[in-house]
């Protein structure tokens, strides 16, 4: 697991603005910011005045606005044409925008080797994220060795099972708030029917956490989430991480000496869980404490469900308004895998990963000072046209985008490069391979489930015009509502 799961959250907690309405943005607390950066065309970037020799100027403040939230990558352009290192000194910070800068610092382990100091360790407790070179090597290939691999296969049937038995329990669901029957018609609002579950179930299973415990997982995952940060919920995310390890505590001493193990459908055992894996290793010829292997399972919970939940609602979101692109895909399940790279590409739900610098460095004319807080833009790197053509547009038959199995070195070969959505190098969150075997697995289940899928606009939120749909800009989406044939 790398610094995703909490770039993740961060990125959902700070633009919690995103796919507003006109409406809501003349009441947003920042109505001063929405007024200095009116909301412009999707794909316009805002006049904000030029240097003397034509170069394009950009307001800080503007990485504060609902219009950046919800309309950023003409902005990112701009960055990468003239400003690839920026220093935003409102902020205190540097932005890299460029694919391939981005890129060279995410494998320089010494010169940009941690995220942050004390950026995770609050809520998450003693992580590895803070560390570089052998010491995060080590304590990252404790867990993220069964992630991957002959473990991630045993974990498959697992994840298909999950996503069955969530999608077979629609039928008793029917006439809440997020499914509807009416004349042969059904109405689902994703997030809650699938996506904001499953994944928190998956990483719940294959961690070795006992079905009835389920339900506090759940507490655990979005308290823990919501008090990254230093935001208003950090109290209840300490919280949250407490009642976690004394939970924790007890089920690390029973699988010190009683072994959990996966099943496949048959019943048959694939292996042992993660929990009795961690139990079973050590460092130093010593066996991790309870509260390490605590830590480990916290960024497994982190990791294991924002990326992927933004995954699945992004890509029904976008696939419903590309019917002939799902027309194929439902006609060659094969197609999932193009879908998910294209999704996390075009509109990813991780926007980046903090970085300090261990030393001075000069990049493209920019001094940045040891020490300094850079940001490696991810949403910028998957839209540089220096890689990708045409960007903007949703495309998963392109032919620049790699949609093999995703590599720590990453992909640039025979024209085609990998996206950034999970960073390449060291710090490639080691939870990147169970995060796309669930999206496409589940989605596959989905739309073996809904007969002739669209989406139902009038309950979709809408944007500045009040009739187009909501931008996804920088957030995953926060609601898709489909409607789908019973028979």
């Amino acid at each position: 697991m790398s610094s995703n799961a909490i770039t993740a959250t961060l990125a959902r907690l700070i633009n919690a603005n995103n796919n507003i309405t006109e409406a809501e943005a003349s009441n947003s607390p920042k109505n001063d910011l929405s007024t200095t950066f009116p909301l412009m065309a999707i794909g316009d970037a805002l006049d904000m005045g030029h240097a003397d020799d034509g170069t394009p100027l950009i307001d800080p403040r503007l990485f504060d606005s609902p219009e950046f939230a919800r309309n950023p990558y003409p902005y990112y352009r701009i960055m990468r044409d003239h400003y690839p290192v920026y220093h935003d000194k409102l902020h205190n910070c540097y932005y890299i925008s460029r694919y391939a800068d981005i890129t060279d610092c995410y494998f320089d382990d010494q010169g940009f080797n941690t995220i942050p100091k004390g950026s995770s360790s609050g809520v998450l407790g003693n992580t590895q994220l803070e560390l570089s070179g052998v010491e995060h090597r080590r304590r990252r290939n404790l867990y993220g060795q069964h992630l991957v691999g002959k473990s991630l296969a045993n974990r498959l049937p697992s994840i298909e099972r999950l996503a069955e038995q969530m999608i077979s329990a629609w039928d008793e669901k029917t006439n809440t708030d997020f499914i509807e029957d009416n004349n042969g018609v059904r109405t689902i609002e994703l997030g809650r029917a699938f996506a904001n579950e499953f994944p928190i179930s998956v990483v719940c299973q294959v961690l070795g956490f006992p079905d009835e415990a389920r339900t506090d997982f759940y507490y655990w995952y979005n308290s823990m989430m919501s008090g990254l940060g230093g935001s208003a919920g950090h109290q209840q995310g300490l919280e949250a991480r407490q009642h976690l390890e004394d939970y924790i505590e007890g089920l690390v001493e029973e699988r010190r000496t009683t072994p959990g193990f996966l099943y496949d459908n048959d019943g048959q055992q694939l292996g042992k869980d993660i929990i009795t894996k961690l139990c079973e290793s050590k460092i130093d010829n010593d066996y991790l404490s309870t509260e390490e292997i605590t830590s480990n399972i916290a960024l497994v919970v982190g990791g294991g469900g924002e990326t992927t939940r933004g995954a699945i609602m992004n890509i029904w979101y976008l696939l419903l308004q590309h019917e002939d692109q799902l027309a194929e895909v439902i006609k060659d399940d094969s197609l999932w895998d193009a879908v998910f790279h294209e999704t996390l590409r075009h509109s990813t739900p991780i926007g980046g990963q903090p970085r300090h610098n261990s030393f001075d460095i000069t990049l493209h004319g920019i001094d940045i000072p040891a020490g300094s807080l850079i940001n490696m833009v991810d949403f910028s790197a998957n839209h540089d046209d220096r890689v990708f053509k045409d960007p903007e547009t949703f495309n998963i038959f392109r032919d620049d985008l790699y949609y093999g199995k995703l590599l720590r070195s990453g992909y640039a070969k025979d024209g085609r490069s990998s996206h950034m959505a999970f960073g390449v190098g060291p710090h490639l969150c080691p939870g990147a391979w169970i995060s796309h075997q669930e999206a496409a697995i589940g989605s596959r289940l989905l739309s073996k489930q809904m007969k002739n899928p669209r989406l139902n606009r009038q309950r979709m939120r809408k944007d500045i015009d009040g009739k187009n749909l909501a931008p996804l800009g920088l957030a995953s989406a926060r609601e898709v509502w489909i409607d789908y044939e019973l028979e």
